[in-house]
């Protein structure tokens, strides 16, 4: 087995018995990505020469701390390129911050770096993270490698798949309505959505401020949560985060679910799911009733609304955040005669057809007159998803559903229906909208051997729940196991 093929975990106890070194395992990762990143386009920036400085700077420190505790030291970390990294260009998959160096890093990578973490490079990124198939990127097409026809969901799709292709053992992700979960599922990995203020925004570049969070992807839920535990607390430079203790995650070896209640929304099994993706969701809530949880029928009523209250509160969101890009301060430049026309021209030169879209629904959404009829009706609506949770979970601990209707799609299957694509995030949005965490993990495989996805969402500041339920499953399952045929 090709050291690059190691989970965090197993690469974490080969460092520490001193059987491999953290150079070793780099140079693995490296030659992996270049000898599979052509077909794959994972990545948009690799980092050779700094992911091998940091290794050699990691091995050093192994030997002089003599410290076996840390779990991330030396191991290498993809980072989706909405998240700002000193030293390498963060282009949000956009043309319009084409070449652009930020002057700061994203107070998640400090952190992880801070811990030892290698970063190797940036993955690639629907623009502004605004799309679910990383279709969206100026800089070209993500595949999925379970099918490289196919997309691997978004917009964090290069990261899941870097870790899925087996280019790195974790990487980063954001989610703003499903993009670290989704691709999660689409790819078979695992990926973590925090509770909203868990994790530090500062450096995320933003694209919807209310909803924005910052995620990992890795293989296991033990490899996810080493790396969320690392980056969760509270960051001065984010007034959004919170001072709230983690609960400690269990990664031992148990499987004991007794008096754990977990809640199966009835309005996440409608018509027209992928009957492969509801039948290997309720075997998976089987195997979870098997370990003593204790499952019971919810109700999450206004969930039908999630997709109307999302595409107007994200886009209105958006439509502010990306008013900074004009010409100006960063990024390319289209000359013009006057001020207002450089904007015109950069603006609608160097954004992609889905963000101008955004851009112009956020825009009509805030305008005079329409604003408390669309925004301010929305938050309402939103109010009432957010209490749906709160009302659920005085009665049970964590609820599960599929992550999304359908397994992996065709590359241009949704190209020219948008709408078709904004209903692929239909079970991931309430997370957003309500602030909850949200895991995706592994639970099977459709007819055409594609990975089937289950979601859990829990209280605030509870991702803990999360993690020992689906570790509880990963102890008796291998679906996490599997890894597609490439190379």
């Amino acid at each position: 087995m090709s050291l690059a093929d190691l989970s965090l975990v197993e690469a974490y106890t080969l460092l520490r018995r001193g059987e491999i070194s953290s150079r070793e395992l780099t140079q693995a990762v490296l030659d992996r990505i270049t000898a599979l990143d052509d077909e794959l386009h994972a990545f948009l920036h690799i980092a050779p020469e700094l992911a091998l400085e940091q290794a050699d700077a990691a091995d050093r420190r192994r030997k002089s701390e003599q410290s076996s505790e840390n779990p991330l030291l030396g191991i290498p970390l993809a980072v989706k390129d909405v998240l700002t990294v000193t030293g390498m260009p963060c282009t949000c998959g956009s043309k319009i911050l084409q070449d652009y160096h930020p002057p700061h890093t994203a107070t998640a990578v400090k952190r992880l770096q801070a811990a030892g973490m290698i970063i190797v490079g940036k993955t690639n990124t629907d623009e502004f993270a605004m799309g679910s198939s990383t279709e969206n990127s100026a800089y070209g097409v993500t595949h999925n490698p379970w099918d490289l026809t196919r997309v691997p969901g978004g917009s964090s799709g290069g990261s899941a798949s870097a870790v899925a292709g087996r280019l790195v053992p974790v990487a980063l992700g954001t989610d703003t309505g499903g993009s670290v979960r989704q691709p999660a599922s689409f790819c078979g990995i695992t990926g973590v959505k925090p509770t909203y203020g868990r994790v530090s925004r500062f450096g995320l570049i933003a694209y919807g401020s209310s909803l924005d969070a910052c995620g990992v992807l890795g293989r296991s839920s033990e490899d996810v949560a080493a790396v969320f535990s690392a980056m969760a607390g509270k960051d001065p430079l984010d007034a959004t985060s919170q001072e709230i203790p983690l609960k400690p995650i269990p990664l031992g070896g148990s499987q004991d679910l007794r008096g754990v209640r977990i809640g199966v929304p009835r309005e996440y099994f409608i018509e027209g799911i992928q009957p492969e993706v509801e039948a290997r969701i309720r075997e998976a809530i089987e195997v979870l009733r098997s370990l003593g949880a204790e499952i019971k029928q919810v109700s999450l009523p206004h969930t039908e609304y999630a997709v109307p209250v999302y595409y107007v509160i994200a886009p209105a969101e958006a439509s502010a955040n990306l008013a900074r890009y004009d010409g100006i301060r960063f990024g390319p430049r289209v000359e013009g005669d006057s001020m207002w026309d450089i904007f015109t021209r950069t603006r609608g030169g160097k954004f992609g057809s889905e963000v101008v879209r955004r851009i112009m629904l956020g825009t009509y959404a805030l305008s005079s007159g329409y604003y408390d009829a669309y925004y301010g009706q929305a938050q309402k609506v939103r109010g009432l998803i957010k209490h749906d949770f709160e009302q659920v979970f005085q009665d049970v601990d964590a609820v599960a559903c599929p992550v999304a209707p359908t397994t992996a799609f065709k590359i241009g299957s949704h190209g020219d229906d948008p709408l078709a694509m904004y209903l692929e995030d239909i079970f991931t949005l309430p997370a957003n909208l309500a602030g909850v965490p949200g895991l995706a993990f592994p639970v099977g495989f459709d007819g055409k051997g594609l990975p089937v996805g289950m979601q859990l969402m829990g209280r605030h500041f509870d991702e803990t729940c999360l993690f020992k339920i689906s570790h509880a499953y990963q102890q008796v399952t291998d679906w996490h196991k599997h890894a597609p045929a490439l190379g």
